[in-house]
């Protein structure tokens, strides 16, 4: 196991009741999971996430802690939260960064592997 380590899953979900397609607004929610795998306690202190809609525009988010929080997990503990994001297409991407700091003051970068947002409504073309 390495000393130094978080996973991260995500759960994205799209919001109909939020959006307005005809004005080329979707939402979306996204409920994060963040379990520390290693073996000492450690901080998360900051994210960075790049959001990317279906056209290739791209909007970067950097920030203190998630949802107002800067969890400290120990080994084995997990830290969840849903936050949120709207594009001006009804696709789109995000992936990132969380900038984490263990008890032993070991500074590490933990990545958010990227994952889609999608309104459900792709049709194949033919």
């Amino acid at each position: 196991m390495a000393k130094y380590s978080f996973r991260v899953e995500v759960d994205p979900q799209y919001l109909p009741d939020q959006s307005a397609p005809g004005q080329n607004l979707y939402s979306f929610a996204y409920t994060v999971t963040i379990t520390n795998t290693g073996d000492v306690p450690a901080q998360l202190i900051s994210r960075h996430w790049i959001i990317a809609n279906a056209v290739g525009q791209t909007e970067e988010v950097k920030g203190l802690g998630v949802v107002g929080q800067q969890p400290l997990l120990k080994p084995g503990e997990a830290f969840q939260y849903t936050s949120g994001c709207r594009l001006r297409t009804a696709s789109g991407t995000m992936q990132g960064s969380y900038f984490c700091v263990a008890e032993d003051g070991e500074r590490f970068e933990v990545e958010i592997p990227a994952f889609v947002l999608d309104d459900g409504s792709s049709r194949v073309l033919h």
